[in-house]
């Protein structure tokens, strides 16, 4: 059997989810949008139910509340929306980031480079934190979208949202953020954030993959934010097409139960991993951690240890599933462009891997992964100083 510590590329969905999607499966399967008839209009009710729970998680009214497939695509959405829009009536071309954002935020930004937008990264610290004074200094009068994460999926550091959106907002320009990451770990309270585009995914938050949504202020509904499709006039025609009613709902459930349970969880999940990091530490003296060492997610851990190889370290921890970087560059050749921005040389990116904790993290699991940790780096050094001896 295999314990997780993944839980910033999905987290296990909760079995109160599971049970609420079920009978949408089944006998409740109508479609939302056939409100002519009972089913239809008891489907589409849910969908509205779960809008409601989904806003009350980040205390926002739920007409701010556009339904997606995930963060991705609402990224995107608000991306090329904006971007679209505003080429559209001859307006901005400005659009500013950072290097260490998820490739659902940096893609679209390199593909409105190409197509003329002016595309600008503001550098990071050791840490991964925006710098503040270098944002300031990269608003000009002709900047149209600022997209800036809350925090990031590989080394947890959160951002200073709430100076990063004053800035934006004092250069009349527009802050999006991805804060899959955060809803569901950290309060996020959207009445109070000065941010006009918030992405989020309902499977970081144990609901089910495929859904997620895109916050947005009611100005950009009037001809700010363009459609990526055209269709039906679902959600307000700025993402047609038939919902995804069960997982909309398990959607709505899962931010329901983080709103009552995601306080006491991040609390426990941050003793768990600073109890780990404090473990690995006396064990391995020579280990390091990425991220800010207090703004950072509560499960998160960056671990580098210095002359290993970390999917060889993974290699021996066969009982365990951990990740060596975010989900989104799996597979990849190059090093970690998140660890590289920090400054991290190649090396030193190859020797990270990443540890997720989560609601269903038990204790003992944590201990049993500390000390096969230690296993694991005890055992390569000794392969390797026997091959280079």
């Amino acid at each position: 059997m295999t314990t997780y510590f993944d839980d910033h590329a999905t987290t296990p969905c909760d079995p109160r989810v599971v049970d609420a999607m079920t009978p949408y499966f089944t006998a409740q399967f109508a479609n939302p949008a056939s409100t002519s008839h009972e089913p239809g209009r008891e489907a589409a009710d849910a969908v509205e139910q779960a809008r409601a729970q989904v806003a009350a998680l980040l205390n926002a009214p739920a007409g701010d509340v556009v339904f997606t497939s995930g963060a991705t695509e609402s990224n995107n959405l608000a991306i090329y929306g904006v971007a679209r829009a505003a080429a559209a009536h001859g307006g901005r071309r400005r659009l500013i980031t950072l290097p260490t954002e998820h490739k659902a935020v940096l893609e679209p930004c390199r593909d409105l480079h190409e197509q003329g937008f002016d595309v600008v990264y503001v550098p990071v610290d050791r840490f991964g934190t925006v710098d503040l004074p270098a944002l300031e200094g990269l608003l000009t009068p002709d900047t149209l979208l600022v997209s800036i994460q809350a925090a990031n999926s590989e080394i947890g550091t959160i951002q200073p949202i709430a100076q990063i959106g004053a800035l934006a907002r004092a250069a009349g320009a527009l802050y999006h953020c991805d804060a899959t990451q955060l809803v569901g770990r950290v309060s996020v309270d959207w009445q109070t954030l000065p941010v006009d585009l918030l992405s989020l995914s309902a499977h970081k938050l144990y609901g089910p993959k495929g859904t997620g949504a895109l916050l947005l202020r009611p100005p950009l509904r009037r001809g700010g934010l363009q459609p990526l499709m055209r269709g039906g006039g679902q959600e307000g025609g700025l993402r047609p097409g038939t919902h995804n009613v069960p997982a909309v709902v398990g959607f709505g459930v899962a931010a329901a139960l983080a709103a009552q349970e995601g306080p006491a969880d991040a609390l426990r999940v941050a003793q768990l991993r600073d109890q780990f990091e404090a473990d690995l530490r006396a064990a391995l003296p020579q280990v390091r951690f990425n991220g800010h060492p207090a703004q950072r997610l509560p499960g998160n851990s960056s671990v580098t240890l210095p002359g290993l190889e970390a999917d060889a370290l993974l290699m021996h921890l066969p009982g365990f599933a951990l990740s060596l970087g975010s989900a989104c560059n799996s597979g990849a050749l190059e090093p970690s462009y998140v660890l590289t921005a920090l400054g991290l040389s190649r090396d030193e990116a190859d020797s990270t891997f990443r540890v997720g904790l989560g609601r269903f993290t038990a204790k003992a699991s944590v201990g049993e992964l500390t000390g096969a940790i230690v296993s694991g780096a005890t055992r390569l050094a000794e392969l390797g100083a026997a091959f280079t001896g």
